[in-house]
């Protein structure tokens, strides 16, 4: 364990991301060492506020309010014992042991925080991961890429306002209008696709009479041969069959050369008409994360980690989540743990607990994922996947209804991690209480 060189002598554990891992990192170590004075615990990200990434494609297609489950860094560290500050990392002093934040503007353009150093005596990147284009021309300029609630929250703007737009047009609406080209069908993909399908039925009953659901269309894009290419075949099938009866059309075997104003093009030739973009194909680390004074990074920017999750190249920098490319132990030499919600919530918890220990001067245990399967929602009533590991014995299928009651319980499970089981269950009965006040979509 280092030696700290803080003034009151002790240790500062700095965490980089306010993501699932992250926070329940910040907030397991806060409650654990910062409440009790054995630890000064910070938390840095250049937002105010958490947000469950999974649930992004029910922001994009507005059946989700997003001020009712977003959290304010600053008032959870108040209650579990971590400071937040806002900024975004931009460099990193190993021999010094401070990382670099950048000034923080504001929205107005204002300054509220300078360019300044935050000393660390052991520090945890979980910055999550980002979308990655591959240099694919005009994604920039013409895709959305649902990364962020920013993000999800201009999509279903620039839907609804496409919707009134052609509600309101005498002339017969354009081959691009109406229509929406998602691009990569892993889960974010085929999520968003059922998602939309749902509710922009919703949607266009709230006072635009004259369009049909039928108009708008779907097109799910994906270059591989399948879709949901990380699950098991029957599963991949079983979702493909519930998305055309949604009228969702699929195009497999299909790579995008260039994304256009109005649609996409193939590398085949073909081109499909779109008035909406969105990009999610692919993932990679962010940018940064090449720069940080020398650690080891893989090729799409992943920070090398070891089973301890400490970094290869550094035993007082750990990295966990989207961001770091983690051996999977028990499978062949190479194999990286995936980038998955569960991943990190698992990774928090080891590493929560493996601190505490270096703390008190014993050896940190090596980490092992335990893949409980994968769930894929297929919109408000259905969802497809698979529970295995040590949930149950064995491989179980899962459809329908059940499964959805499952996909539900995994944010329950993130709920539960940062704010216990009483509050989480508060917080879930006032979202069901409120929702009889509110549109079941969104129309701004």
């Amino acid at each position: 364990m280092p030696q700290t060189t803080a003034p009151d002598g002790l240790h500062r554990i700095v965490i980089v991301g306010g993501g699932a891992g992250g926070l329940e990192l910040a907030t397991l170590l806060g409650d654990r060492l910062g409440k009790r004075g054995q630890a000064h615990v910070t938390l840095i990200d250049k937002k105010r506020t958490h947000f469950w990434k999974p649930h992004l494609h029910e922001i994009a297609a507005g059946s989700m309010n997003l001020g009712m489950h977003e959290l304010c860094y600053m008032a959870q560290g108040h209650w579990h014992g971590f400071t937040d500050r806002i900024g975004e990392v931009i460099g990193l002093d190993r021999s010094r042991r401070v990382v670099h934040l950048a000034p923080h503007v504001d929205e107005f353009g204002d300054a509220v925080t300078p360019l300044r150093d935050v000393p660390y005596d052991t520090l945890v990147f979980a910055v999550g991961s980002r979308t990655n284009d591959f240099g694919t021309p005009g994604v920039r300029e013409h895709a959305i890429a649902l990364e962020t609630p920013a993000d999800g929250e201009r999509f279903h703007r620039r839907l609804v306002n496409a919707c009134i737009r052609a509600h309101a047009q005498s002339e017969q609406l354009q081959p691009h209008q109406l229509q929406v080209a998602i691009i990569g069908a892993g889960a974010t993909g085929v999520e968003l696709a059922a998602e939309l399908k749902h509710t922009t039925r919703e949607l266009l009953s709230y006072g635009l009479e004259r369009l049909d659901p039928a108009q708008l269309g779907i097109h799910l894009i994906e270059a591989g041969p399948r879709i949901l290419p990380a699950l098991p075949e029957r599963l991949s099938a079983g979702a493909a069959k519930q998305l055309r009866a949604l009228n969702v059309t699929i195009h497999t075997g299909a790579r995008v050369s260039e994304v256009r104003q109005h649609g996409v093009q193939l590398a085949d030739g073909r081109s499909i008409a779109a008035e909406l973009v969105v990009w999610a194909a692919g993932v990679k680390a962010p940018e940064f994360a090449r720069g940080l004074d020398g650690l080891e990074v893989n090729g799409i920017h992943q920070l090398r980690v070891g089973p301890t999750l400490q970094t290869t190249l550094d035993e007082h920098v750990f990295a966990i989540g989207d961001c770091a490319a983690c051996p999977w132990l028990g499978r062949e030499a190479g194999v990286l743990v995936p980038p998955r919600a569960q991943a990190a919530h698992q990774q928090a918890s080891h590493l929560a607990e493996g601190l505490i220990r270096r703390l008190a001067g014993k050896p940190l245990k090596p980490w092992r994922y335990r893949d409980f399967g994968s769930l894929v929602s297929l919109g408000r009533h259905s969802t497809v996947g698979n529970l295995m590991g040590g949930l149950i014995r064995g491989n179980l299928w899962l459809e329908g209804y059940f499964a959805r009651l499952m996909y539900m319980s995994l944010y329950q499970m993130h709920q539960r991690a940062l704010h216990g089981l009483p509050r989480a269950a508060l917080d879930t009965l006032a979202r069901l209480f409120s929702r009889g006040t509110r549109p079941r979509v969104k129309m701004h």
